[in-house]
């Protein structure tokens, strides 16, 4: 067993036994359990009374959706998995590099504070009111944050969608321009990256369990939290509604095949085993138009020289220049490290979807003319004035964006499935749960 394990244990066994020390007459009571490791996750471990907390967490959850429970032992290695697959992705966020740090954290919350309507006092006052620890609830964005940065980095920034992809899509896009959505929920059973004969066997087996379960009626998202590997598993597996080209491309043919309220078969895939129900499906008609943008920006990438406090606090200085009157162009040539500096930051004409979220949303809540706070995306540290606005019709060239952006959704969750089960079965992990 390696040192830092040891020492770990060592600790805890020390606790144990300082905490069942005889103790006078006066001071006897009843027994109190002490906290133990549950599971040991690269360098650190997950303790019972933090799966206790979680678990706590997700039977509210559960309740107020009103899913009925599956059985306690169940949901406990259900959410021990979670905990397992956040500490695998936290460890390796510090092993490389990542860290989220107060101003971050900071910034992040007041963000959600004003979303709720509230200053930041306001908003911890109306946590701990529903009996919300703010310092706990500050770790839990943190980790949050941390997850969502890794897997930009991870995974989305390197998805590559090709011409062929996208000729392949339109080509095979219906004559109409009508489109349909469907509202699906899933079960995954993750198989690991180089799993067993036996084990695929024993996975196979337990879907085919859950397959059983569902068509025989019973409740879909009790199902899910019970047997799925899956992020979404204690919201019953749901995925939302979403048109076919945009789900992955395994789950798009078998939801073509599905009538509204229908259950797939056992699904294999390199991710492992899926159980997929069509909710329901809706009509829908593409838009004839599409409003557009113009807009420039000012690009400070983040990198191992320039942290996002110190880009931040340039583009700050530069956005203070701009308001004071001097030429956006100017600066963007100044000091963008986009390739669009020579051309004054000016991106052109922008169609929904052609940024990343981060930057379309605020872009979009700016008035022609109107410079906006600086704000981060995956590529650093913008600052972005819309020129003017324009609607137009749908044009081949839109429609390839369209197809794009719609290829890159349906890749990143087969892509941020397998990165998590790569990642997993390279991390160091002992579940106590499983092997006492």
């Amino acid at each position: 067993m390696p040192m830092y394990k040891k020492l770990l244990t060592s600790l805890l066994v020390l606790a144990g036994l300082t905490a069942v020390l005889p103790a006078t007459a006066a001071e006897r009571r009843e027994p109190v359990e002490v906290d133990h490791i549950v599971a040991v996750v690269a360098d650190g471990v997950i303790t019972s009374n933090e799966l206790k907390a979680r678990l706590a967490t997700a039977i509210n959850q559960l309740q107020r959706r009103g899913t009925p429970l599956p059985a306690q032992d169940v949901l406990e290695g259900q959410m021990l998995e979670r905990l397992i697959i956040e500490r695998a992705q936290l460890a390796y966020a510090r092993e490389s590099g990542l860290r989220i740090d107060d101003q971050q954290l900071e910034q992040a919350i007041g963000r959600i504070a004003a979303n709720n309507k509230l200053s930041v006092t306001q908003f911890r006052a109306a946590l701990e009111k529903d009996g919300i620890a703010y310092p706990v609830f500050r770790e839990e964005i943190r980790t949050e944050m941390t997850m969502a940065r890794l897997r930009e980095r991870e995974v989305e920034s390197r998805l590559v969608v090709s011409d062929a992809e996208i000729d392949n899509y339109l080509a095979n896009q219906a004559a109409t321009g009508s489109s349909e959505e469907y509202e699906l929920a899933h079960i995954l059973l993750r198989a690991p990256e180089s799993a067993t004969p036996e084990q695929l066997q024993k996975l196979r087996k337990r879907g085919e369990e859950a397959l059983a379960k569902a068509r025989a009626g019973e409740n879909f998202a009790q199902l899910a939290a019970s047997y799925s590997d899956a992020p979404d598993a204690l919201q019953g597996g749901e995925l939302g509604w979403r048109p076919l080209n945009r789900l992955p491309t395994l789950y798009a043919e078998i939801a073509a095949r599905l009538q509204p309220g229908g259950i797939s078969d056992l699904q294999r895939s390199s991710a492992g085993f899926h159980i997929l129900k069509l909710v329901g499906k809706r009509g829908g008609n593409m838009p004839a138009s599409v409003m557009q943008t113009h807009a420039r920006h000012i690009l400070i990438r983040v990198n191992e020289v320039v942290s996002e406090a110190e880009a931040r606090h340039k583009l700050e200085t530069v956005r203070e220049r701009i308001a004071n009157g001097v030429d956006f162009a100017e600066q963007a040539r100044l000091f963008s490290q986009d390739g669009t500096a020579g051309k004054g930051g000016d991106l052109g004409w922008l169609n929904p979807g052609d940024t990343v979220p981060e930057f379309e949303r605020a872009m979009d809540a700016l008035q022609p003319g109107e410079l906006g706070k600086v704000i981060k995306s995956p590529f650093g540290m913008h600052l972005i004035q819309v020129i003017e606005r324009r609607e137009r019709d749908v044009s081949a060239e839109r429609q390839r964006a369209v197809a794009r952006q719609a290829i890159r959704e349906r890749k990143l969750d087969e892509a941020y499935q397998d990165w998590l089960r790569q990642l997993r079965d390279r991390t160091y992990i002992e579940n106590r749960l499983e092997n006492p």
